[in-house]
């Protein structure tokens, strides 16, 4: 599958700090990659969308997030091999097709086409490798045939579960009580009351086919993908195992997240899958978390078609940090759209004070756990005295500090004045 357009990264003196991330399976901060550039590509896989709707705020905002960690990475002198996946035969996207009277393929390649053009209005840089489910059922029914042949799954009429006690580790990836985990599992996607089943929580690698569904015909029978095992699959096949990040959204750490690790470290052998599991916060829109199945959505394509600069919609996003649950109100663009003026404004004088300082505050921010409002603080204080209403503006000015400044801006941020 196409991936988007690669955004040219201009290059800044110096090199980047090492990040550090906050790694959900163990609530602290932790150094990523956790080895030299030397030892080879920093990997990290994020989970992609579903495409059967266009690409709102919600999803930006975690796009951004995983955009940040690639070019803190890259600043601080990694190759990086980045792996997205987009889940184009799933149970919303058929249900929506059915809905709207839609073909589903053409549904999904519409949305995912839409979306590659949203992430390239934002700037957000294209993974090294785009892979649909459809495309990769040949690397799901191989990793299915190895979990059947451990032993670790097991057929319930047609279909096969994972059997996720296979995995002494499961549940050591959300941390979340084994109470919760049930009533999680049953909202977000999971059967944990189907009969036959070894454990309600085991989830399912492959459905056979019913009937007006999509099916392929397989080593396994004809049938498609479950969904946690298509991202192990990926991830596996692209970056191997132990990758540096695991990402996507808080709601995916469980049973998502849980799911793929547990079915990727029982076929491999190998522990841990991820070093580091990150997940961003959740966006609200009306009190409630903005999604596809509540309607309460703002769309990044719409903002665009009403005139909206990408620039703005990205500095909306980047005022919060990336692990905040937060709530979208039309003053966040309007006060983007404010200070990107006013950026665009000081990186026009000729006469700005020095960018040094600058340069190495948004490094430092950035390597923190991506603390991007505490990186928009600091070039609001280059800004402010560039315009002349700032101590700084009294001392040495610089002819090359406008230059720098958009440059670490565009290198760091991804904001292009």
């Amino acid at each position: 599958m196409d991936s988007w357009p690669t955004t040219h990264l201009p290059e800044l003196p110096g090199h980047g700090q090492p990040l550090r991330l906050h790694d959900t399976s163990s609530g602290a901060l932790v150094a990523t990659p956790a080895r030299p550039a030397a030892d080879g590509p920093a990997r990290i896989y994020v989970c992609g969308i579903t495409p059967y709707d266009a690409t709102h705020l919600g999803h930006a905002a975690t796009y951004l997030a995983f955009d940040l960690v690639q070019r803190a990475w890259l600043d601080a002198g990694y190759d990086v091999r980045y792996v997205q996946n987009v889940t184009d035969v799933d149970d919303p996207l058929l249900e929506r097709a059915e809905r709207d009277r839609d073909d589903w393929q053409v549904l999904a390649m519409r949305e995912t086409a839409l979306f590659r053009e949203d992430m390239t209005s934002l700037r957000i840089l294209p993974p090294y490798r785009y892979i649909g489910a459809v495309e990769s059922i040949p690397l799901v029914v191989a990793l299915v045939q190895r979990l059947l042949g451990s032993g670790a799954a097991y057929h319930v009429d047609q279909d096969i579960y994972f059997d996720v006690h296979a995995e002494p580790g499961f549940g050591t990836v959300s941390g979340l009580e084994p109470a919760l985990r049930e009533k999680i599992f049953g909202e977000r996607g999971g059967d944990p009351d189907r009969p036959g089943k070894r454990h309600p929580l085991d989830c399912l690698l492959w459905q056979a086919e019913r009937p007006g569904e999509p099916a392929w015909d397989t080593p396994l029978g004809r049938g498609r993908p479950g969904w946690h095992i298509e991202c192990a699959a990926i991830a596996l096949e692209y970056l191997g195992s132990g990758i540096d990040v695991q990402g996507g959204g808080s709601d995916l750490a469980f049973p998502h997240h849980e799911m793929g690790a547990a079915e990727a470290q029982v076929v491999t052998g190998e522990r841990p899958f991820s070093y580091t599991y990150v997940h961003a916060g959740m966006v609200a829109l009306d009190g409630e978390k903005m999604s596809k199945s509540r309607g309460n959505l703002v769309f990044v394509s719409k903002l665009r078609a009403a005139g909206h600069d990408p620039m703005a919609i990205r500095l909306a996003l980047l005022a919060h940090h990336y692990r905040s649950d937060w709530e979208w109100h039309a003053e966040d663009l309007e006060n983007a759209e404010a200070r990107l003026a006013r950026w665009r404004e000081a990186v026009g004088r000729p006469d700005a004070p020095s960018a040094d300082a600058l340069l190495a505050r948004l490094r430092e921010r950035l390597a923190d756990d991506l603390d991007a409002p505490g990186a928009l603080a600091a070039m609001d204080d280059w800004a402010k005295a560039a315009l002349g209403g700032g101590a700084a503006a009294e001392g040495p000015l610089d002819p090359g500090a406008p230059g720098l400044a958009s440059r670490a801006l565009d290198a760091l941020l991804g904001v292009a004045l």
